[in-house]
């Protein structure tokens, strides 16, 4: 017989996100109730689409209830974004944690109501789209979002006891009709296939759920893998080092390059991206500037490593300068920053701006001038920085090509100030 978990220990101030339906009411019940229990604060947080005709009336709803249990509550209005290729369903979860991410303090816990049925629909789902191990995990109880801790305490507990649940303390809650519909693929799991499953097998949910919950073990023992072996081949946060890369499985690349893009961009390259890389990145002679890429994301190679970037980095508009004193870091137009570290300022303000082509810089203990295009090349700057290299003038004479390329005319003042140059460049 499906039952209802007791009070729980509540693990700080919580933040509820409610709907107004029947889960994320018996959850915000519940939850006020253990909150009392544990003198820890509790609000809610309502996300309002607009896809609805009676979404405003939902407000309302939400807004009485909250009202009755004394709990504050926050409005979230979205809009919806139908061009993202997410689909209707993708596209209004993306406008919730959006909103849910805004909302959430620091210090509190985002509390979310998917129980044991919806685990088993997720399941269900993933399977049917080819997904491996970290997709067939489906959702974890705990998580974070933003950073944030993120909770589902009743994954574990079928949708009958919510219900029960719901009966026995008289709450009120609304429904929604877009449920009733079986054209989108979770409703058509919910409303066809899993009764029909539990004709046969009364379980299949619970039994579902535990294959989700065996995958999710499983998940955690291979990341705990990757983020080992992701420290060894890391060169930096955003490059990976192509010779040790090449000395694990092609499956655990995979995974590494999964891992690695996610820690770094909060997102995954598909599986066909995955096989572009394989097949013409690693695959790819080491002088040849081969990439692949996803979304607004890139990897490229160069040099035997790989670097994971924004697929468009900005430069330095054509015809830019500044003058410069080096008194305060100064902000590039691409997104980003010259300092001037270990001096007060300059003798006199420099003029900076970004490379023109055919610009040569003498070098400390040289006589004659070098052209900056080889200077860089021998420094190994990547060729997708050199667009963004801002150059630092004292009139017609090149001093400095950002911290890369230091000339004779600064590099003494620098060594006498016990100072140096540091250049961040945007898109990183």
């Amino acid at each position: 017989m499906a039952t209802f978990p007791d009070l729980v220990n509540v693990p700080g101030p919580l933040l509820v996100g409610f709907s107004g339906g029947l889960d994320s009411s018996v959850l915000l019940h519940w939850l006020h109730r253990c909150a009392q229990a544990a003198a820890q604060p509790v609000r809610a947080v309502h996300v309002h689409h607009g896809l609805q005709a009676q979404a405003d009336a939902w407000v309302q709803h939400c807004q009485q209830q909250c009202a009755v249990l004394g709990v504050p509550l926050r409005i979230h209005r979205v809009q919806v974004n139908a061009q993202s290729g997410l689909g209707p369903e993708g596209a209004a979860r993306q406008a919730r944690r959006e909103a849910f991410s805004a909302e959430l303090e620091r210090d509190e816990t985002l509390v979310l109501a998917q129980h044991q049925d919806d685990q088993a629909e997720t399941f269900l789902l993933r399977a049917l789209r080819g997904a491996g191990v970290d997709g067939l995990a489906a959702m974890a109880a705990e998580t974070t979002l933003e950073g944030r801790r993120l909770w589902r305490p009743l994954l574990g507990v079928p949708r009958r006891a919510l219900q029960t649940y719901a009966e026995a303390h008289g709450l009120a809650w609304v429904e929604d009709p877009s449920n009733a519909c079986d054209d989108a693929d979770r409703n058509f799991l919910r409303l066809r296939v899993l009764p029909l499953l539990r004709q046969r097998w009364p379980h299949a949910a619970a039994a579902l759920a535990t294959s989700a919950a065996h995958a999710g073990q499983l998940r955690t023992l291979l990341e705990d893998e990757d983020a080992a072996l992701l420290q060894h081949v890391q060169v930096t946060p955003n490059v990976l080092s192509l010779d040790l890369l090449r000395q694990v499985s092609r499956e655990r690349r995979a995974r590494l390059v999964r891992a690695w893009s996610l820690r770094q961009c909060g997102s995954t390259p598909p599986g066909r991206v995955l096989t572009q890389l394989e097949e013409e990145v690693l695959g790819a002679a080491s002088d040849r500037a081969a990439q692949v890429r996803w979304g607004t994301q890139v990897i490229r190679q160069w040099r035997e490593h790989l670097y994971l970037l924004p697929a468009e980095l900005p430069v330095l508009p054509a015809g830019w300068e500044q003058h410069w004193d080096g008194r305060a870091p100064l902000a590039l137009p691409d997104g980003g920053e010259l300092r001037l570290l270990g001096a007060a300022a300059f003798a006199a303000p420099l003029q900076v701006r970004g490379r023109r082509g055919g610009e040569r810089i003498q070098l400390p203990g040289r006589t004659h001038l070098h052209a900056v295009k080889d200077c860089l090349q021998r420094e190994h700057l990547a060729p997708w920085r050199r667009a963004q290299l801002p150059l630092l003038y004292d009139g017609d004479t090149l001093l400095a090509a950002a911290d890369v390329v230091i000339g004779a005319g600064l590099q003494p003042w620098l060594d006498a100030q016990g100072a140096r140059l540091q250049w961040r460049p945007g898109g990183w």
